[in-house]
């Protein structure tokens, strides 16, 4: 199969891709999205921080530990849907032309 694959790419010459790299559009969406990503993360982590040293500090008081783990799972899931939108956005635009 690997082999087909190899011959198939030999075929094909580079000149006949009419791919001219991303418009002018694409970078805009980038220059935009790209700080928001990092600032939304970066202020994810800093809530996983913070919320982990008040989980730390709780001296088992209950409502100050629920408080901690509230604020650590809600970090968490914003983090993981910032990383969603980053993948997503960088997937789509690649395959933008």
């Amino acid at each position: 199969m690997q082999h087909m694959l190899y011959q198939f790419a030999a075929l094909i010459n580079k000149g006949d891709i009419n791919y001219t790299g991303p418009t002018k559009d694409t970078n805009v969406i980038q220059n935009v999205l790209m700080p928001i990503y990092f600032w939304a993360g970066l202020l994810a982590v800093a809530i996983i921080v913070v919320a982990g040293f008040m989980y730390v500090l709780s001296g088992g008081n209950s409502q100050q530990v629920t408080r901690a783990k509230n604020a650590i799972l809600g970090a968490v899931i914003g983090l993981v849907l910032v990383l969603m939108a980053f993948v997503i956005t960088n997937i789509v635009l690649g395959m933008v032309k």
